[in-house]
């Protein structure tokens, strides 16, 4: 009786504090540096808890040193040694010492808090009400930190992907820059200083070699030693061979806010491009004047067509005790639909295909920003309905009001063929489920960028059994149209997804397109065709 009368009051007393709870998350969770958390959390306590003497600590790792993040009394850092490393969450309470309370919390990126807190204003023993409001502040910190680094995470994705829409952009620009320029001369410093600059490389050289004998030379800057420079082991490099002439491109020590860093994929592709936009430059010094802009066009075209390339994958990975094929014809050179399938870390397979509206150069630039943005945030390993809302904030805040993303993504645990499901706004992809049996998948929400009201997307679970397959494709099969203005149909494409049941999912693949083609014979493709097909063994 006396037990469950002590269990009471210690509720009663913890009800009284739920709003001082929750305004202390809130407190927490606005803070907008390591210190201002530090601040605010011992404020927290010694208004809650009356307390004068409370100490927190901060360690980045298992390796590094405890640092002061907010401290009232320099004895307590005497009692660091009781600071253990522990991947689970523990309080000690010891009434003989000068220091009652001390522990250490895990956070999210494997750094540390330290808490070390002495007395109470009041020499009250810490009773039971205490220590659990005590352990409710703690996960509040632990919780309101998460966030913090989430926030960090989020800032830094989104100036990533700004900046890689920006090089784009430049990369098309310093194309036409490039096309109108007269002399060579100028031509090559315009492009080396715009590959140095939206690299941010801190030097660029470029070699003009004929018979293995270096014959003229360029450097940004132009006080550099080149021989020394070349020795770097921080660089890139790229070759355009032309008429006997080979044009040797070096950007050397990438820099950045933490100092310098090694270059990175997306930076090879853009001094490639601007390798090829060099070659087609000089090329173009010797054709007729009225082709000029035809060509200047068709070399822009290519460049953005070579980028799309590099993000629809060449080749699928092999999925054991599944059968995976792709396929993406553009209508134009380059087009606006996209799919991929990436192995994450924790062992499940994204499958994704997207339509973006429009098509070319703009389309293709969507689909880069989309695929740079799933790349991001499938590694952390969100929920797909919070990932779909994420990317939906991104892509309308990155694009025009007449861009959108249509979308499909399926997670899939290849060890129990579960399938975790979000559909922004895409055609449903056919399930093709034992006897025969077609099950459209349509969950999900609006497209990705056609607004941003806070509007959910749900998320489906669903399960592809031995035997069974699926079926994620573009509205450019469907809505596929013959000399008769006739479309090739959802019902004709269901119809040969039960009939043609092909053990090889290339076989089906092409086969579908054979199909497509019979249909349209030599009506001009009008929309770009992708697919993606799975069979489960």
């Amino acid at each position: 009786m006396v037990e469950s009368e002590n269990t009471n009051s210690i509720i009663e007393r913890l009800e009284l504090q739920v709003n001082s709870f929750q305004e202390g998350f809130k407190i927490l969770s606005d803070s907008k540096s390591l210190d201002e958390i530090g601040e605010h959390f011992t404020h927290l306590l010694r208004g809650n808890l009356l307390l004068t003497d409370i100490n927190l600590f901060y360690r980045k790792n298992e390796k590094s040193e405890w640092e002061n993040l907010f401290i009232s009394n320099n004895n307590s850092k005497e009692y660091l040694e009781y600071l253990k490393i522990s991947d689970t969450f523990y309080l000690n309470y010891e009434n003989e010492k000068k220091y009652k309370v001390y522990s250490t919390i895990r956070c999210i990126d494997n750094s540390y808090f330290g808490l070390v807190i002495g007395s109470k204003i009041d020499q009250s023993e810490f009773n039971s009400v205490d220590v659990i409001a005590l352990q409710i502040f703690v996960r509040l910190l632990e919780n309101a930190y998460q966030s913090f680094v989430a926030r960090i995470k989020e800032k830094n994705l989104i100036f990533s992907l700004n900046h890689k829409v920006l090089q784009l952009n430049s990369l098309v620009d310093t194309g036409i820059e490039i096309s109108k320029l007269e002399n060579n001369t100028q031509l090559l410093e315009l492009a080396l200083e715009r590959a140095v600059a939206l690299t941010n490389a801190s030097k660029g050289i470029m070699r003009i070699m004929r018979d293995d004998r270096v014959i003229a030379s360029l450097r940004l800057p132009n006080t550099i030693n080149i021989a020394e420079a070349l020795k770097s082991t921080d660089k890139i490099e790229t070759t355009v061979d032309y008429k006997g002439y080979s044009y040797i491109v070096t950007l050397i020590d990438k820099e950045s806010r933490e100092g310098t860093i090694k270059f990175d994929e997306t930076d090879e592709i853009l001094l490639s491009a601007f390798a090829r936009q060099v070659y087609g430059a000089v090329e173009n010094r010797e054709l007729h004047k009225e082709a000029l802009e035809n060509e200047t066009l068709k070399k822009e075209l290519s460049v953005a067509s070579s980028i799309q390339k590099k993000i629809i994958p060449e080749s699928l990975p092999l999925i054991e005790g599944y059968d995976l094929a792709g396929i993406n014809i553009p209508s134009k050179e380059v087009g606006g639909d996209y799919y991929d399938c990436r192995v994450l870390g924790n062992g499940k397979v994204a499958l994704i295909i997207a339509d973006v509206t429009g098509k070319g150069v703009p389309a293709s630039l969507l689909v880069s920003t989309l695929s740079a943005s799933l790349h991001a945030y499938l590694e952390m390993n969100i929920p797909l309905d919070e990932l779909a809302v994420k990317l939906n904030k991104l892509i309308y805040q990155s694009t025009p009001s007449d861009k959108f993303i249509t979308c499909f993504i399926a997670l899939l645990d290849p060890d129990t063929g579960e399938m975790n499901i979000v559909n922004a706004g895409h055609n449903p992809s056919l399930h093709l489920k034992k006897e025969k049996v077609l099950e459209k998948i349509e969950a999900g929400g609006v497209a990705l960028g056609m607004f941003d009201m806070g509007l959910p997307f749900n998320s489906q679970i669903t399960k592809l059994e031995k035997g069974e397959r699926l079926l994620m494709f573009t509205d450019g099969i469907p809505e596929a149209m013959n000399d008769s203005d006739e479309e090739y149909s959802d019902e004709r494409l269901e119809k040969f997804c039960t009939d043609y049941c092909f053990h090889e999912a290339n076989l089906f693949v092409s086969q579908l397109v054979a199909d497509l083609r019979s249909f349209t014979k030599d009506t001009p493709q009008s929309d770009d065709i992708t697919a993606l097909y799975l069979i489960r063994k």
